[in-house]
């Protein structure tokens, strides 16, 4: 269903405000790549300082140039359910393919809240949902056992982890079979993700390395071709400093300027957020030159 190097797409701004010409040419960009999938309004889409007109604006976007060519899964979670339920509506009546949602940041909701959150976002709407854990941004961490109590509901069929603990998709594949979707929210560990039962990434480099992404990717689910395995090991040396470097300032403002260098987006990032410092511009700019993408 969802698999491969999915874009966690960042969103860019002309004079703070959406420059949708370029967010339109970032989407063909992955489209003539080989990206796997869309995630318009997630973290690295700065949705927490996103209008909703914005938000609504940036996942038609993404439905009307994608063209069922690939997926499409907006990026609608909230820690408020009924403006998730509100979002998540939206994203299906505009032909999205999928929701990510993430878990309920600042509330602290028990594991008994989270059941709820979600249990009650899939009654309102009739497509797949994705959990998004990352307990580093939202302070909860989803079990596997609540993980497990929401497969059974009709849309739920997976996540995506940002815990960085890969320990965690040997458990999920344990408790929930080979049918649970696990998407690693960590490009740093999507290598050996994948060959633990991980199906790809929701990635935040494959936005200014989508090819590499997307052949790695391709390289590593081809489990039984010993020269794929070869090639995605390859790349996978080829972006690691690349991928450490995206995060030593908070993401995007990273990915961002790396962008810019490339001639793809601005690096203009949303208060709080800011530009990032110099020594983080030549670590990016040194993690590109190693990946050969400048």
């Amino acid at each position: 269903m969802f698999k491969g190097s999915i874009v966690a797409l960042i969103t860019p701004f002309k004079d703070d405000k959406l420059d949708e010409d370029n967010y339109i040419n970032l989407i063909h960009y992955h489209l003539k790549n080989g990206t796997h999938g869309l995630v318009p309004g997630g973290t690295t889409g700065e949705s927490p300082t996103l209008s909703h007109e914005e938000h609504k604006k940036i996942i038609n976007l993404s439905v009307k140039e994608c063209k069922n060519k690939i997926p499409v899964i907006a990026g609608t979670g909230s820690n408020s359910t009924s403006e998730a339920i509100e979002l998540s509506r939206f994203a299906e009546k505009a032909g999205s393919d999928g929701l990510l949602i993430v878990t309920p940041y600042y509330n602290k909701p028990t594991q008994e809240g989270l059941y709820q959150h979600y249990k009650k976002i899939n009654e309102n709407v009739g497509i797949p949902i994705l959990i998004y854990n990352i307990p580093s941004r939202s302070v909860i961490d989803m079990s596997v056992d609540t993980m497990a109590r929401l497969f059974e509901l009709k849309n739920i069929v997976g996540v995506k982890d940002a815990t960085g603990d890969l320990n965690r998709a040997d458990h999920q594949l344990k408790l929930m079979g080979k049918e649970f979707v696990m998407l690693t929210g960590e490009d740093g560990n999507a290598l050996e993700f994948n060959k633990r039962g991980g199906s790809g990434c929701i990635s935040v480099t494959a936005n200014i390395a989508a090819k590499l992404c997307s052949e790695m990717q391709n390289a590593s689910l081809s489990r039984a071709d010993d020269k794929l395995q070869r090639r995605a090991n390859e790349i996978n040396k080829m972006l690691t400093p690349l991928n450490k470097s995206l995060f030593i300032e908070s993401n995007p403002s990273p990915v961002k300027y790396a962008a810019s260098l490339l001639k793809l987006s601005p690096d203009d990032v949303r208060l709080p957020l800011v530009k990032i410092t110099d020594s983080t511009k030549s670590a990016v700019l040194q993690a590109l030159q190693h990946a050969y993408l400048i």
